[in-house]
């Protein structure tokens, strides 16, 4: 063996935080869907499906995920039935996947030979999702695939309950950057969920890659396994090597025959999941797969069509991917399902998503239940760690622990019941679920018991309800042919029992009481009953299940339910939720959903006049706004727009002064300003001309975290928390004004490529300013300081003069910075408060003014020197407080050692950025509001780290900030900044863009300062990039 320990340490077994990994892989994918110019996606996403009538199920499903945001629009999807609904194995049900991609490519394109051609230049994730569910038999209507996972469901309180297929786009999103610019397909299987971070995927150009993952043998012995060649290519949490053999479970001399064994006394897994690119592209398993093997090309040889393989697809090797870090998640039984939803972690399962749940006085619900898109009335029972899912549950209800109810509707009306004394109970570790059927106008009531394996045989470990069929059928009176006919030669299994009676809603709720032995003897009026009923087997349900209606029903329960949230919203709460992701769903229903939406828009003029104290005018028009385009009134929702920026701006002014809104647009006669009561000042501009000059230079600011938490609204309602810092660069301060009085009327303004204004007439300066008007800024500071609202100009003038020495566009806050300099210059002239906190307030006003509605961060950054951790609190007026870092000669040194600060060449406005993220703010869209949430709690998190010159976590808390911008707008970043940030990853601790991103400066923190003199080296000497990097010091 290779001493080297290069061969052992990357075989640590750890294991995956799965958390972590589907939180990247969702916000990945998201990334993918919104801007897949710059985070390719798939080109195709085929789905293989049991008979034509799943393959329309899986097609409703598509689009669900497509209208979810879950699929790129760009994205070709596609269901695929098995031919004449025959199983064919997995291997022929890619091939017939990839020739009806291959014909619906060519409709496309109107061309054979042309869409072949494409076809090999495409990326195409293929997931095996045919075939029955035997284990898991109440998922067989929506498709294994389509089961609710509600992992991470808390991320988005308002949306639909997540769905294993869901998790699995997600996983599989991360895939895609691996296969680079050449095509290749990704093939998973759709009951499981591999949990691994996809992003560190390696794919070999032109060949074929199997993943693995080490197991113990025992485990192996019951699966496939991959014996790898011992010369590998190493990394941190991977290995890439060529495949020797493959193996179908082996004894362990088997595996220590063939030197599958690994040092560790492991043996690698075949997962199922298959990756080919470039001219390999093609699948894949059993025959396919033996032929990139070449120890089984004798074998195959044999096979029918195997000599054909073999030379075809011979000369190309497979190679086994092995991910250590790999967690499987396997969904083959229904206590399987309940055991990954018994998670301790809170964070991960969701146990309550969109559903209508009675108080706890008048229902008796397990707290470790899931309920799920369900609407539950008042007197139900449901036990602990129980899955309850899209289903009405009517009083009286009592559902038993590690039980699973899906797709029920139980009437109301229960007064059928109640003449016999009955409640329903569903023991407990039982299934219960409904089933739609084709020609059937009552859906079929279905149940069997958690453990109960429908292909064990009668004679062989066969149960019902958790019992032996020979019990069952004694208890109950039910003879051997009541439920198999003699002539058949199938073996005699629950699969193909006909136990499941064709009779009333409430008649078969009855007899499944009975059938499942809870019917207090009364066996001579349910056995005849029961008897002399048509009844089908779970066989016969999966051939018959009426698609079209389950499609329907569960479209029009979800819209009912987003229906009654969003009605408790509106008259009862404080409109906390995202109205316009429940109207999308409400428009899920078939008839009455833009009616719906109608109603509830006529209640909105309600809200202004009952909670004008409590609410944001702002929120309530975006409520407005979101139900206006929910009823297609497109014009309508444009027109109001308006006055929701209207208000945003108005609320930002009142929260800075009491009243400054209302005295801004006064005449320049109004003698009621706040600006001279706050400032104090005699207006000793009137008295004889006596010359004055104020120069104000300031820094720039560079941001570590928090970031979007100081922007209006989001301050004016919620805690805001940043950490930056103010740096000169290049040796000296970059940003300043010069302001000096003249004997002469009016103001004359200078900007620094040398343009001039000269205002004669004062009163001629009023919003809204032209969004083109280079001189804004400062007309916007002559209003805010009170200078033209009090006369102060009556016989003297002003000459203003501004610069900025720093690229347009940086991102380091130089408009903001700009703005303090000129409004803290001119109170200086008319000696007015100049204090930080009173310029950083007047700031935020101006920029309203302007119309490009900033934060405090920018200003706050310039005009408070170092490195500070800030804090606002919402109120009237806002309050900030800024705690300076008192940084160590230590930590100074490091950052000035490690951090760079880099201008990308790219140019930003941030003011494109900032309203994409207050719409979805006003909207109240739950991932954008977790996402800022986030980004206070690493600001607190990163003072710690600085106060402990703990500066690698400084770099972790930058990577995870810039991946929540990201996650606000997917635009805040750009190709060229990705490949900048990809080229210098390996020598970083952490990266990110200044301020909103969408280009301008860079930090890049170095792993070291070695590191840091790398980069710098190679950024100089790279073609590939236009970056230049400042020097700066902590100011």
């Amino acid at each position: 063996m290779d001493p080297n320990p290069q061969t052992v340490l990357p075989r640590t077994k750890r294991k995956p935080d799965i958390t972590t990994v589907l939180r990247k892989s969702w916000y990945h994918l998201r990334l993918s869907v919104r801007h897949p110019s710059r985070v390719p996606t798939w080109d195709a996403i085929v789905l293989t499906a049991a008979s034509p009538e799943q393959a329309q199920l899986y097609d409703w499903q598509l689009r669900r995920a497509k209208r979810m945001g879950r699929i790129a629009p760009s994205t070709i999807t596609l269901a695929v039935p098995d031919p004449e609904g025959q199983r064919i194995g997995s291997g022929a049900a890619t091939l017939n996947a990839i020739h009806a991609l291959t014909k619906h490519t060519e409709l496309v394109v109107n061309g054979g030979d042309g869409a072949v051609g494409l076809m090999g230049k495409k990326h195409i994730l293929l997931l095996h999702a045919g075939g029955d569910s035997k284990r898991v038999p109440w998922a067989n209507p929506m498709g294994k695939v389509f089961l609710p996972l509600p992992f991470l469901a808390a991320d988005n309180p308002d949306g639909p309950v997540p769905l294993l297929f869901d998790h699995i786009l997600a996983i599989a999103s991360c895939a895609r950057q691996a296969f680079k610019n050449e095509g290749g397909i990704f093939t998973m299987t759709g009951d499981v969920l591999p949990c691994f971070d996809a992003s560190t995927l390696i794919l070999p150009p032109d060949s074929s890659t199997i993943i693995t993952v080490p197991i113990t043998l025992d485990i192996a012995a019951n699966h496939g396994v991959i014996v790898a060649s011992k010369s590998e290519i190493f990394d941190e949490s991977y290995t890439v090597s060529l495949v020797d053999n493959l193996l179908q479970k082996p004894s362990v001399d088997e595996l220590v025959k063939n030197q599958a064994i690994l040092d560790d006394g492991r043996a690698l897994l075949d997962t199922g999941i298959i990756a080919v690119r470039g001219n390999a592209w093609m699948s894949l398993y059993e025959d396919l797969v033996a032929a990139w093997v070449p120890t089984k090309h004798d074998w195959l040889q044999h096979r029918p069509l195997g000599e054909a393989l073999v030379n075809k697809l011979g000369k190309q090797r497979m190679f086994s991917y092995c991910a250590y870090d790999f967690l499987f998640l396997h969904f083959g039984t229904s206590s399987e399902v309940l055991d990954h939803l018994s998670a301790s972690d809170s964070a991960l399962v969701g146990r309550r998503h969109l559903c209508s749940i009675p108080a706890t006085t008048v229902s008796d619900i397990a707290a470790s239940s899931v309920v799920l898109s369900c609407k539950i009335a008042d007197g139900v029972s449901i036990g602990e760690d129980s899955l309850i899912y899209d289903s009405n549950i009517s009083s009286g209800i009592q559902i038993g622990s590690q039980s699973i109810v899906v797709g029920m509707n139980v009437p109301k009306d229960s007064d059928n019941m109640a003449g016999n004394s009955i409640k329903f109970m569903l023991p407990d570790r039982h299934c219960l679920w409904e089933v739609p059927l084709v020609g059937c106008t009552e859906r079929v009531i279905v149940f069997c018991g958690i453990h109960d394996n429908p292909k064990n045989p009668l004679k062989k470990d066969g149960t019902f309800c958790g019992k032996p069929w020979e019990k069952v059928m004694h208890d109950l009176g039910i003879e051997e042919n009541n439920l198999w006919s003699s002539s058949s030669s199938q073996e005699k299994c629950l699969w193909n029992a006909k136990l499941f009676p064709i009779l009333s809603y409430f008649e078969m709720l009855r007899v499944g009481m009975w059938l499942m032995g809870l019917s207090d003897g009364k066996n001579l009026h349910y056995l005849p009953l029961w008897r002399n009923s048509p009844r089908v087997s779970l066989e016969e349900l999966h051939r018959s299940i009426d698609f079209s209606k389950m499609c329907t029903g569960s479209s029009n329960h979800q819209a009912d339910l987003a229906a009654g949230i969003a009605k408790a919203c509106i008259n009862y709460g404080m409109l906390g939720r995202d109205l316009s992701q429940l109207c999308e769903e409400i428009l899920q229903k078939e008839t009455s959903g833009v009616e719906i939406c109608k109603d509830f828009l006529a209640l909105c003029p309600k809200l202004i006049e009952q909670n004008s104290k409590i609410l944001p005018k702002s929120r309530a028009y975006q409520v407005q706004v979101d139900l206006l385009r929910a009823c297609g009134e497109e014009t309508k929702a444009y027109q109001l727009e308006h006055e929701v920026w209207a208000s945003v701006a108005d609320e930002t002014a009142s929260a800075v002064r009491y009243g400054f809104g209302e005295h801004l647009l006064e005449s320049s006669g109004s003698k009621s300003t706040l600006a001279f009561r706050n400032n104090n000042h005699v207006s000793s501009m009137d008295k004889p001309f006596c010359p004055k000059t104020v120069k104000v230079e300031l820094p720039v600011r560079v941001d570590f975290v928090g970031g979007w938490s100081d922007t209006p609204p989001w301050s004016l309602e919620r805690a805001g928390c940043v950490l930056n810092m103010a740096v000169s660069l290049e040796g000296s301060l970059p940003i300043g004004t010069i302001v000096e009085t003249t004997n002469s009327n009016g103001v004359l303004i200078i900007d620094d490529s040398g343009k001039e204004l000269h205002i004669k007439e004062l009163t001629s300066i009023a919003p809204p300013f032209d969004g083109d008007d280079p001189f804004r800024l400062v007309k916007s500071a002559l209003l805010v300081t009170g200078i033209i609202h009090e006369n102060i100009l009556v016989s003297n003038g002003l000459r203003i003069r501004t610069w900025a020495n720093v690229p347009r566009g940086s991102g380091l806050g130089t408009s903001s910075i700009l703005a303090a300099a000129v409004v803290k210059g001119l109170l200086q002239i008319i000696d007015g408060d100049d204090g930080n906190e009173n310029v950083a307030r007047l700031v935020l006003v101006l920029e309203q003014l302007m119309g490009t509605g900033g934060g405090w961060q920018d200003q706050i950054g310039g005009l408070y020197r170092g490195i500070k951790y800030t804090r606002s609190y919402p109120g009237i007026p806002l309050r900030l407080q800024v705690f300076p870092l008192l940084a160590s000669p230590q930590l100074i040194s490091k950052l000035q050692e490690r951090l760079l600060v880099v201008f990308t060449g790219q140019v930003r406005l941030a003011h494109q950025v900032l309203q994409k993220v207050v719409l979805r703010y006003l909207r109240r869209d739950n991932l954008l509001v977790s996402s800022i949430k986030r980004l206070t709690e690493l600001a607190k998190i990163g003072r710690e780290a600085l106060m402990n010159c703990d500066v690698d976590k400084l770099g972790e808390i930058m990577l995870e900030a810039w991946r929540l911008h990201q996650e606000l707008d997917p635009y805040c970043s750009n190709e060229y900044v990705d490949k900048l940030f990809a080229f210098a990853d390996p020598y970083c601790s952490g990266y990110k863009l200044v301020g909103a991103g969408g280009g301008g400066f860079a930090l890049l923190l170095a792993k070291n300062a070695t590191c840091a003199k790398e980069i710098r080296s190679m950024l100089g000497k790279n073609p590939e990039f236009d970056s230049v990097i400042y020097n700066w010091t902590i100011y």
